[in-house]
C-alpha cells in the first residue's frame, strides 16, 4: 500500500493570484520521488481558524506526512505556527532551541553587515514560538526554522514559504526522514512520444495496458495541436526495489508502444528509464 501524504499551504498571496505556488510542485514531486503519493494539497489563506481546521480535517484521512509552507516568519500575518498549535490543543511557547537558532542569526546579521545592532525584538523572538513538543529545523538560507511535531501516526513538518529556504530545509532536514516513512522504496518514470494519433484513439489503449499493468500509473499529456497531434505518455511506478520498477516499466513501455504502432502512430522513446528514489 501506498503512504499518504498531504501539503497545506497558506498564504494569502496564493489565493489572490500574486504568488505561483511553486512550492506546491516542488514538494509533490520530490515527496513523489522519494515513495510517498501525495494525496492532496490545499491551499488556504493567513487566518489562524482556517488553519486549524483544515489541519483538523487533513489529520482525520491519516496522511504518515502532513507538509505545511508558509507562515512562519515574523510579521502580523505569519500565522501558521498558531494555528497548528490552535488544531493540536497545544500551547504555543518560546522554544530554546529554535530560540537560539534565531540568536545565532541575527548575531551573524550584524557580523555580516545586515543589520546596525543585534536586537531580538518580539517580532524576532516570535520566529521561536513552537507549538509545545515540537523540534525546530535548521534553516540554512534563512531566519525561521522549520518545524517538526507528531500527532499520533502523522508527522507534522512546517517550511517557510521563501522557496529557497523551503527547499533547503526539506534537502536538509526533510528528506531523510520521507525516505524513512517510504520504507526505502524505488520511483521510476519515463515518457514516450506519440505522433499521428489523438488522444481519444490512444484512451483505450492506455487502459487496456494498465489493465495488464496494475501498478504502473499511465498518463496521457496532448503536447500539439488536433491538425498535427503530438501526445507525452508519462508512465511511473513505486516498488520496493529498482530491478521490480523497471522490470514494471520496460514491460509496459514495449506493450503500450506495440499497440499505438499498430494504430499507425509512431513513437519515440527517450534512451534511458529515470530512476528517483
Amino acid at each position: 500500500m501506498p503512504i499518504h501524504a498531504e501539503l497545506l499551504c497558506v498564504g494569502n498571496e496564493l489565493l489572490i493570484g500574486k504568488t505561483l505556488n511553486t512550492n506546491a510542485q516542488w514538494l509533490a514531486k520530490r515527496l513523489t520521488t522519494l515513495g510517498l503519493e501525495v494525496k492532496r494539497i490545499t491551499t488556504i489563506g493567513d487566518n489562524i481558524e482556517e488553519i486549524a481546521e483544515t489541519l483538523k480535517e487533513a489529520l482525520q484521512r491519516k496522511p504518515k506526512i502532513l507538509i505545511t509552507t508558509g507562515g512562519l516568519g515574523p510579521t502580523f500575518d505569519d500565522k501558521t505556527l498558531e494555528g497548528i498549535a490552535k488544531a493540536l490543543n497545544r500551547s504555543l511557547e518560546i522554544n530554546q532551541e529554535a530560540y537560539k537558532m534565531v540568536e545565532e542569526k541575527y548575531r551573524t546579521y550584524v557580523k555580516e553587515g545586515k543589520i546596525e545592532k543585534f536586537e531580538l525584538t518580539p517580532h524576532r523572538v516570535k520566529m521561536a514560538k513552537l507549538p509545545e513538543d515540537s523540534k525546530p529545523l535548521p534553516n540554512p538560507i534563512g531566519t525561521a526554522p522549520g518545524v517538526l511535531l507528531r500527532h499520533k501516526d502523522t508527522l507534522i513538518i512546517a517550511l517557510p514559504g521563501v522557496p529557497s529556504e523551503m527547499k533547503a530545509i526539506f534537502d536538509e532536514s526533510v528528506a531523510a526522514l520521507v525516505r524513512k516513512q517510504a520504507q526505502n522504496v524505488t520511483f521510476f518514470e519515463t515518457s514516450i512520444y506519440v505522433d499521428g494519433i489523438v488522444e481519444s484513439e490512444i484512451a483505450p489503449l492506455i487502459d487496456e495496458v494498465m489493465r495488464d499493468n496494475p501498478y504502473v500509473y499511465i498518463k496521457s499529456h496532448p503536447k500539439g495541436v488536433k491538425k498535427k497531434p503530438h501526445i507525452e505518455i508519462h508512465l511511473s511506478t513505486t516498488a520496493k526495489d529498482s530491478t521490480t520498477a523497471k522490470k514494471r516499466i520496460t514491460k509496459t513501455l514495449m506493450q503500450i508502444s506495440d499497440l499505438i504502432r499498430v494504430k499507425g502512430g509512431k513513437t519515440r522513446v527517450p534512451k534511458r528509464v529515470k530512476q528517483e528514489g
